[in-house]
């Protein structure tokens, strides 16, 4: 990122996403965190597809299951802008690199956004590839990608009106409270058990900052995460980031389907 206003950059981002799309205006956005990759192509027929670097203030993707592309589709009578990467904000480019895709949305058009992510579940009874709408979330990342004395209203950020919506799609979807650790390093099992004690059941490395920032914008927010692993010491299996992006995959197509059925009542 440039030293530039990050909300002034966000609309030079989606100036120059209008052009390179032809796509005036976008109504929704998606982030798809690690092992979602595979599942965009049920969500409708590609307008365009750009890189993003092609936009200012982005970077290119620096994590495995990331693509760093950014692809608008058309979806019935929507156009969806759908971020294929993510910057982590362990990645040291600071809190606004790691909000900038939700800005430019914003701007761009969208008042609503799905943010999703691949994380590990305190549930044993999740196994990798289960779905999970985030109700809450608790940000230990110490920071906030608010710029100024800003005071943004938090209730009811992951909307209640779309989870409700979602589980009327698919009855079985659960819900839980999220929790992002800074990263990139795993939790330990001491960890997880706190998360557990502080009423989160779902851990991982995104998503709250992204979440704040899209509140402060006015959009509304519909957190999905996928469980890739049980969190440590819930089992005894070891993590690593090739089973995050391999049980992405297992459930790309169930994935897909969930997306391609939720997005078009959001």
């Amino acid at each position: 990122m440039t030293q530039e206003n990050p909300y002034e950059l966000a609309a030079h981002a989606a100036e120059r996403l209008a052009d390179l799309t032809g796509v005036e205006r976008h109504d929704v956005a998606l982030v798809l965190g690690s092992g979602w990759l595979p599942a965009v192509d049920a969500l409708g027929e590609a307008t365009a597809e750009i890189s993003t670097t092609d936009l200012p203030g982005f970077s290119a993707a620096a994590v495995a299951g990331h693509s760093g592309k950014i692809r608008s589709i058309r979806a019935g009578d929507r156009n969806l802008l759908v971020f294929l990467s993510r910057t982590h904000y362990y990645e040291g480019k600071g809190v606004a690199a790691v909000v900038h895709g939700v800005r430019t949305a914003a701007r761009a058009g969208c008042r609503s956004i799905v943010l999703t992510n691949g994380c590990g579940g305190l549930r044993e009874t999740w196994t990798p590839g289960t779905p999970v709408l985030i109700s809450d979330h608790i940000n230990l990342t110490g920071t906030s990608p608010i710029v100024g004395a800003n005071f943004v209203d938090l209730t009811d950020l992951y909307s209640s009106r779309l989870r409700t919506m979602c589980r009327e799609v698919e009855p079985s979807l659960d819900e839980a409270v999220y929790v992002q650790f800074p990263g990139p390093h795993y939790e330990t099992p001491a960890e997880v058990r706190m998360a557990g004690i502080l009423g989160g059941e779902l851990v991982g490395m995104s998503t709250t900052l992204e979440a704040i920032a899209a509140r402060e914008a006015g959009m509304e927010v519909l957190g999905i995460s996928l469980v890739t692993n049980l969190a440590a010491g819930i089992s005894d299996q070891p993590l690593n980031h090739e089973e995050v992006l391999e049980a992405g995959k297992a459930a790309a197509s169930r994935m897909g389907e969930l997306l391609g059925r939720i997005v078009p009542r959001i």
